[in-house]
C-alpha cells in the first residue's frame, strides 16, 4: 500500500517543475483565460470562502482569490504550498495556505461556501472518505466542484507513479459516471461538464475523458 510519506515526497519533488504542464502553471494566456471563464461560471457570483483541497502550487487558488473570492489551500506536499503562498504573494493576492492531508483538511471547524478540487481524487487511498469530508465542510447551500479524469499514472508509463499506487482505487482516474455515483447520495444535485473537447483548458487537444462535477449540499 501507499503511505503519506511516499506521497508527499513525490509531490514535494515535483514541485519545481509542476508548473510546466500547461494546465498546472497556467502560464499561457489563452490556457489561464479558459479556466477563470470555467471558475467563473462554477463559483458564486459575490465572493465566497472557497477551500482548494490539493491546491497545488495555486494556479486556481491565484485566479479565484483575483475574482475576489476568500481562499484557503490545503495540500500534503510543503514545497506546493510554499510556492501556492509565493504565488499569490508575487500577484498580490490574499491566501491562506496549510500543509495538511487534502482529503482531511486541517481547517478546524470552519465551513466554505465551496470546496473544490482539481486532479486529487486518484491520488487519495479512501476517495469515499474524502468526499464525505469535503461536503461536510460545506454550508448549507454550499458547492462541491472536482475536475477529474479518466487516465493512465503519472508519464503515461502504466507504472504506478510511486510504490503501491496500484492498489488505489482510482489510480487511473475515475469516470464521471462512476464519481457522480458516490457524489450523487451526498448532495442534492449535480451535473458534469465535458472537458476534453476544450484544447484551451490544456493546452493541447486531448482524447482522454475530462470533465467537472459540480454538485450542490441542501
Amino acid at each position: 500500500m501507499t503511505n503519506s510519506a511516499a506521497i508527499r515526497a513525490y509531490w514535494d519533488a515535483a514541485a519545481d517543475e509542476f508548473d510546466a504542464e500547461p494546465d498546472h502553471g497556467l502560464r499561457d494566456d489563452a490556457t489561464r483565460e479558459a479556466w477563470a471563464e470555467r471558475l467563473a461560471s462554477w463559483l458564486p457570483g459575490t465572493a465566497a470562502d472557497v477551500l482548494d483541497a490539493g491546491c497545488g502550487t495555486g494556479s486556481l487558488s491565484r485566479l479565484m482569490a483575483r475574482a475576489g473570492h476568500r481562499v484557503t489551500g490545503v495540500d500534503l506536499a510543503p514545497r506546493m504550498v510554499g510556492r501556492a503562498r509565493a504565488k499569490l504573494a508575487s500577484a498580490g493576492l490574499a491566501g491562506r495556505f496549510l500543509v495538511g492531508d487534502a482529503a482531511a483538511p486541517p481547517t478546524g471547524d470552519a465551513r466554505f461556501d465551496v470546496v473544490l478540487s482539481r486532479h486529487l481524487v486518484w491520488t487519495l487511498p479512501d476517495p469515499g472518505a474524502a468526499l464525505r469530508e469535503w461536503t461536510g465542510r460545506l454550508r448549507a447551500g454550499g458547492t462541491l466542484i472536482l475536475v477529474e479524469g479518466r487516465w493512465r499514472e503519472a508519464g503515461q508509463s502504466g507504472q504506478p507513479y510511486v510504490a503501491g499506487a496500484g492498489t488505489l482505487p482510482w489510480h487511473r482516474g475515475v469516470a464521471a459516471d462512476e464519481l457522480a455515483t458516490a457524489v450523487r447520495p451526498l448532495v442534492a444535485g449535480l451535473r458534469v461538464e465535458d472537458l476534453s473537447h476544450d484544447a484551451r483548458l490544456w493546452g493541447r487537444a486531448v482524447d482522454d475523458e475530462r470533465y467537472a462535477l459540480i454538485a450542490r449540499v441542501a
